[in-house]
C-alpha cells in the first residue's frame, strides 16, 4: 500500500490603489503557494512550513514567535502541560520566579562564604601548596 499526501497553504491578493496612492508603491496581485509532502512530516516541520507561509504573507517573526507560544501559555491549556514545555526549554514561569529568586540568593550566600573562608591575613587567596615541600627527588638526596 502506498500513501502519498502534500498540505498546500495558498495566499492570493489583489491591491486597487484610489486616488492619491502611488501604484508603483505596491504590487496589484500577489499568489503565494507553499506545498510540502505531508506523509512524513512531524509536528515540528509543519510549523516550520507554516511560519516560511506566515512570512510570506508578511506576519513578522516576533508575531509567529508570540502566536507559537501563545498556542501553550494560555488559560485553556493545563499548568501540568505548560510546566513540561518550560522543562523542555529551560524556561521559568512568572509565579515560579520568588523560589527561583531565593534559590539564587543561597547560592550566592554559598559562593561569598566559600571565597572568604580561602582569604589570607592580606585579604588575598591562598593557595593550597605541597604538603610537605618535597624536592623533586622525592626527599632523596
Amino acid at each position: 500500500m502506498t500513501y502519498e499526501a502534500e498540505v498546500q497553504f495558498k495566499f492570493d491578493a489583489t491591491f486597487t490603489p484610489s486616488y492619491g496612492w502611488d501604484a508603483d508603491d505596491y504590487i496589484p496581485e500577489e499568489h503565494y503557494k507553499i506545498t510540502a509532502p505531508a506523509a512524513d512530516l512531524n509536528a515540528k516541520q509543519y510549523f516550520k512550513l507554516f511560519e516560511k507561509f506566515m512570512l510570506c504573507v508578511g506576519m513578522s517573526p516576533e508575531s509567529i514567535r508570540s502566536g507559537a507560544m501563545s498556542l501553550v501559555f494560555n488559560d485553556c491549556v493545563r499548568e501540568e502541560d505548560q510546566r513540561k514545555v518550560c522543562k523542555e526549554y529551560e524556561l521559568t514561569m512568572d509565579e515560579d520566579l520568588q523560589d527561583k529568586f531565593e534559590e539564587w540568593k543561597i547560592r550566592d550566600a554559598e559562593v561569598e562564604r566559600l571565597m572568604n573562608s580561602q582569604k589570607g591575613p592580606m585579604g588575598t587567596i591562598q593557595i593550597q601548596q605541597q604538603e610537605d615541600f618535597r624536592d623533586s627527588a622525592d626527599g632523596v638526596a
